[in-house]
């Protein structure tokens, strides 16, 4: 039997590779829903492509284009956030795949949670921000989170058949764009200079997230989530060649390492086809054209941001939640040319400090420190702008 998925964010890097992997497997997988934010077109034709029982366009603007394309395909149309959430309700669905980015993915996993829906998650801030309530909500729903990050599927690989317990986890990060360049550097690096990733090709927040380092701050606190372990359990390692996409270390010191090219698809199929492995038409590694694989332990002075995921991760609460909101909203003040690239992480730090701290949240407090950190992050940036207005007169 077919199993059947529902991708959310299917316009995105991450669920347009995702239809790769379902378009090289039909006879395994079948789309049963398909979500965007407001690429209309887009999500019209992969709609018209994969015949999803239903759609759901975020930006309720572009309902009636969408309604209007697909009104001779029998496909229900929805519009909204409410709906977004909603959709993975249906009956029909085996498992979603959290592809949106951002804190936009709480609420819907969370919801898939609770209607049992095995979990493909790609959304990492999902755990980043609420990573106590939902891993509390998957134990108690009995629903099996996968990670599709290649780090952390990485990680999940090297585990499977183990029950001895982990002594440590080794995250690798290619280093990004911006890999041993100085503060002095990246004082005047430009949004072009950042978007280009050496290794991995990936949407623009995420590769500005990868330069800053910040990317692989989230993805520490991930793996605290995802593995329970502790902070100190957790080493990034610079691997500028980003073959070998995470290890794990045994309490025999034995370690386990998973090795691949760079292609999301590869960790996707893998979630999608646990606990098997499907045939792939991917391409494979030639260890001839790798004479060296390298590691470097990561400027932390440097990229401020790693060494705040630390801290935050710590320091416990609601101060991850406060963390990915700053960073969200600088990143897109930085993608807007808005703020330089060294100001998003300083943004960051001042608003975790401005935020009031909770020790022990509900969901309603991650809701609220969403909104209070956006507010504080976006009045800085507009003071900054206004500096800038102020000294360009």
């Amino acid at each position: 039997m077919k199993k059947r998925v529902a991708i959310l964010g299917s316009t995105g890097s991450i669920g347009t590779q995702a239809l790769d992997v379902i378009r090289q497997h039909v006879d395994s997988f079948q789309v049963e829903a398909l979500t965007a934010h407001s690429n209309a077109d887009l999500l019209i034709s992969q709609s018209i492509e994969f015949q999803p029982n239903a759609v759901v366009i975020v930006d309720a603007a572009q309902y009636h284009k969408v309604k209007e394309a697909l009104s001779s395909y029998d496909i229900k149309i929805f519009a909204g956030e409410k709906s977004l959430e909603e959709i993975v309700e249906m009956s029909t669905i085996d498992m979603v795949l959290t592809a949106m980015v951002g804190f936009s993915g709480l609420k819907p996993t969370l919801n898939a949670i609770k209607y049992k829906k095995e979990i493909a998650l790609a959304n990492k801030e999902t755990l980043v921000v609420a990573g106590n309530i939902i891993s509390k909500k998957a134990v108690e729903n009995k629903v099996r989170v996968i990670p599709v990050d290649s780090e952390h599927s990485a990680i999940f690989q090297c585990l499977v058949g183990e029950y001895s317990p982990i002594e440590k986890i080794y995250l690798t990060a290619s280093g990004g764009p911006f890999r041993g360049k100085t503060r002095t550097y990246l004082e005047k690096v430009t949004l072009d200079e950042a978007l280009k990733h050496p290794n991995w090709s990936m949407g623009p927040k995420i590769t500005i997230d990868s330069a800053t380092l910040m990317n692989k701050g989230l993805e520490v606190i991930e793996a605290k989530w995802l593995f329970d372990i502790r902070a100190e359990q957790i080493e990034v390692i610079v691997h500028p060649q980003s073959i070998i996409h995470s290890m794990v270390q045994f309490c025999d010191g034995s370690l386990k390492a998973q090795m691949g090219l760079p292609d999301m698809r590869l960790p996707i199929q893998y979630a999608f086809s646990y606990p098997e492995r499907h045939i792939s038409g991917f391409p494979r590694i030639r260890f001839s054209d790798y004479s060296q694989l390298t590691f470097e332990e990561p400027d932390l002075q440097t990229f401020r941001c790693l060494s705040l995921a630390y801290e935050v991760l710590n320091k416990g609460g609601n101060w991850a939640c406060s963390m990915n909101a700053a960073n969200e909203i600088a990143v897109e003040a930085f993608i807007q040319g808005e703020i330089t690239f060294l100001q998003i992480p300083e943004l960051i730090e001042s608003t975790i400090h401005e935020t009031c701290f909770i020790e022990d949240p509900a969901l309603e407090d991650y809701l609220e420190t969403d909104r209070e950190a956006r507010k504080i992050t976006r009045e800085k940036i507009n003071k900054i702008t206004a500096r800038s207005v102020i000294y360009t007169q």
